[in-house]
């Protein structure tokens, strides 16, 4: 290039190099500063010089990217975590941040769960289970506290052997053990609870009924991968499918039936407490490709059929319904179920009705199992319309809409298709070609800001993110260290898909405040999840999660509730000895280790994994092990 043209002067001058326009004076005035900042730089690292007013975040966050002893996070005794800064400010220089120490509940909140507390629902309308719905504490009921395991409180046995036995210390109930006893839900063992695998409609074992099931519709090729069980029990049907390579989210209430989500969770096992009553459940349309109830004592049948509804919104375009026990095959067991004929039967024929309204098939009726199939578009239901008077198809609402959503008698119709054998919102890939495959809810544009470069992308990121995390948390990638895992802030489920070759799974968690609305997507994948206001308590058991990853979490809330209720929150449904990854801005991490590290957690910031220039950063911690003390103590 001969010269150049100045955009302001719009004369043409010939272009001179910078260098032979410098003067040599000024060239060597700025060598000298910067000679002098340099060494002033390393005099004031060593000690000398004032406090800077960034010190307290320097001697919060390391420069390391791998801080010593985060390798030992550990699965027995006291955290051993190195928190030393080693290239950070002098920490004699930087002023203490003050700590406030939380208190430790009292005994009798070990097995708190604030949405579902007993003596709260009793506020509430008994008529439809209302009152077992979620029923969340008002600002000034929250409690302030840590919630404390019991005594002798030990961590659960690494899976597979978890899925048949489980501490007593951690879940000291005996009640199913006496109720279930001839049903083969659970045993006492000495110090330990023993799974066989029974339940109330499969004394043989869970394993010989889903090999009945696998019988009548295909369990094995993959093209079922999410299901959902209703009245779950201990959640053995759930268990043994994993084998399946199906994951299930099983769901049983807070009732009579003292901790059985508790124990489902202690085995290692996806569950959630819930209920059907009058508000959806707390996921998206189109979502499982088969749903479960084996004695589950829903009255399917009442309320104009408005539970099987629900179970059609979130049944995916040809999902399966299975349904065991009564009234299925009520003439062999009317006698043992104390029922009349007449009853059983008018139950069986009312809700085949209902499945029929709904335009589903019924696929066949084999000893104790029933099996509807869900129309995989609705052109012919729609048709049918013209000649039924109810249930009309849903005129209002978005039909991923659930959190807090009533119930409504009518069907949720499917997308649009332009003909009888389209599947409508589009073809799922078998499993496992559908985890990373980009789901139809992105390919066909439903989701708006989400292209499938963009799915494409994000899922690699998550290899990058994850790899980063196992290089600081050496135990995320050993066997069995970990096995029940949230994501709190999901996006498109690429953390869970990252982790998806580790012996463990993800609740992958959207909050009701993301926008767009991605839970349908996370489905598609094949994973699991739940909409979630991190304002309010999970509906789940404390001490739930191995390890908790927060993306950008308290960056979502900052104005909306207090950062100490959702940090104290999940310290509750953390385990002892579990792990937290935090990603999100800086300050806002400094704040959040400086309430953590009155929470008798063991905490470290340290860099993204692209780099310090970064100001999102990473917060590492390690919830210590501490229990209620034994009764002859607190006495």
């Amino acid at each position: 290039m001969a010269g150049a043209t100045s955009p302001y002067s719009g004369v043409w001058k010939p272009y001179r190099p910078y260098w032979k326009r410098t003067n040599f004076f000024q060239l060597s005035v700025v060598t000298f500063l910067c000679s002098v900042s340099y060494f002033l730089g390393i005099w004031q690292h060593g000690g000398g010089g004032s406090t800077s007013v960034i010190s307290p975040i320097l001697s919060a966050i390391s420069c390391e990217r791998n801080p010593a002893g985060l390798d030992s996070i550990h699965g027995s005794g006291a955290a051993t975590l190195d928190f030393t800064v080693h290239h950070g400010a002098d920490q004699a220089a930087a002023e203490p941040v003050a700590v406030r120490e939380v208190p430790a509940c009292d005994v009798k909140y070990s097995e708190y769960t604030p949405c579902e507390d007993r003596d709260r629902s009793l506020r509430f309308d008994r008529d439809r289970l209302i009152y077992r719905e979620r029923h969340c504490p008002e600002k000034g009921e929250l409690l302030k506290c840590l919630i404390p395991a019991p005594p002798g409180y030990k961590n659960p046995f690494p899976w597979p052997a978890s899925r048949d036995m489980a501490w007593f210390s951690n879940v000291p109930h005996k009640e199913l053990t006496v109720e279930k006893a001839v049903q083969n839900w659970i045993h006492v063992d000495g110090d330990k609870f023993r799974f066989p695998g029974g339940g109330t409609m499969f004394p043989n074992g869970a394993d010989a009924y889903i090999d009945d099931i696998n019988r009548l519709i295909p369990l094995r090729d993959g093209s079922i991968r999410t299901a959902v069980d209703t009245g779950c029990g201990v959640a053995s049907w759930g268990a043994y499918l994993l084998s399946r390579n199906v994951v299930t989210m099983s769901f049983a209430p807070r009732d009579s039936h003292e901790a059985q989500v508790q124990f489902a969770l202690e085995r290692g096992v996806p569950a959630i407490i819930g209920v059907l009553a009058s508000i959806r459940l707390p996921y998206p349309s189109r979502a499982f490709d088969m749903a479960h109830c084996s004695r589950c004592l829903i009255p399917w049948q009442l309320y104009d059929g408005q539970y099987l509804m629900e179970i059609d919104r979130i049944l995916r375009p040809g999902g399966y319904w299975i349904l065991s026990g009564p009234p299925i095959h009520w003439k062999k067991h009317w006698i043992g179920w104390n029922r009349t004929k007449s009853d059983l039967n008018s139950e069986q024929s009312a809700i085949e009705a209902v499945a029929t309204s709904l335009c589903w098939t019924k696929l066949i009726e084999k000893g104790d199992i029933a099996i509807w199939q869900k129309p995989i578009n609705h052109l012919a239901c729609k048709s049918n319309r013209k000649f039924m008077i109810s249930p009309q198809f849903c005129q209002s609402n978005n039909p991923d809409t659930a959190w807090y959503t009533k119930m409504e008698t009518c069907i949720t119709p499917l997308p649009e298709v332009a003909n009888v054998d389209e599947i409508a919102g589009g073809e799922i890939r078998k499993w496992p070609e559908r985890l990373t495959a980009v789901p139809p809810r992105i390919a066909t544009g439903s989701l708006p800001g989400i292209t499938p470069e963009m799915f494409l992308q994000d899922t690699e990121l998550w290899k990058k993110r994850v790899g980063y995390y196992k290089s600081v948390v050496s135990q995320l990638g050993q066997q069995g260290r970990y096995r029940n895992l949230l994501d709190m802030n999901a996006h498109l489920g690429g953390f869970a898909a990252a982790l998806i070759d580790n012996p463990l799974w993800v609740m992958n968690t959207v909050p009701t405040l993301a926008d767009p609305n991605t839970l349908g997507a996370i489905y598609q994948r094949g994973l699991i999840g739940t909409y979630q206001d991190w304002c309010q308590a999970m509906s789940t058991y404390p001490r739930t999660y191995d390890l908790i990853h927060a993306d950008s979490v308290f960056s979502l809330y900052k104005e909306r509730c207090e950062t100490e209720d959702i940090l104290l929150e999940m310290d509750r449904i953390l385990r002892p000895e579990g792990a937290v990854i935090m990603r999100d801005d800086v300050d806002i991490l400094v704040k959040v280790k400086s309430i953590s590290d009155g929470m008798r957690w063991e905490s470290r910031i340290i860099d993204h994994e692209d780099g310090p220039l970064e100001r999102e950063k990473i917060l590492l911690a390690v919830k210590t092990y501490w229990t209620a003390p034994e009764p002859s103590q607190s006495e």
